[in-house]
């Protein structure tokens, strides 16, 4: 195998690209992808990880989390700062499910969910 990476179902792509790059500093990989009935592909990067937006399709039965009410897939993101990338995330628009704290599992986490409905847990080091 060479990667593995989400795509994420969104009702508004431009939206959701201009969140991940100002929340998580998500950088467009290549030329967005629209096509004539005005859905989109983009491809992003964070820190060198691929993570793909396209716009939600009821024929594909890709529905984004806002349109069927939840989500059934969490995103980890593991940072060296969780506190910093958390609230960064929080001032851009997502929502604290958690705060970020030291974790008897081991982790400093928390869990934001974007504007989209798609839950980020924010992991890294605990602290020293």
């Amino acid at each position: 195998m060479t990667s593995i990476w989400p795509f994420l179902a969104a009702g508004d792509v431009d939206a959701a690209v201009a969140f991940y790059i100002e929340a998580f500093g998500a950088v467009e990989e290549s030329e967005r992808f629209r096509s004539d009935d005005g859905s989109q592909v983009a491809v992003l990067s964070i820190d060198g990880f691929s993570v793909g937006v396209a716009t939600e399709s009821a024929e594909f039965r890709t529905p984004s989390p806002q349109s069927v009410g939840g989500t059934m897939v969490r995103i980890h993101l593991d940072v060296d700062d969780p506190d910093a990338v958390a609230a960064r995330a929080i001032a851009a628009g997502a929502e604290e499910m958690f705060p970020v704290a030291d974790q008897p599992y081991g982790v400093r986490q928390g869990r934001v969910v974007d504007p989209f409905g798609h839950h980020w847990l924010v992991s890294g080091p605990l602290k020293a």
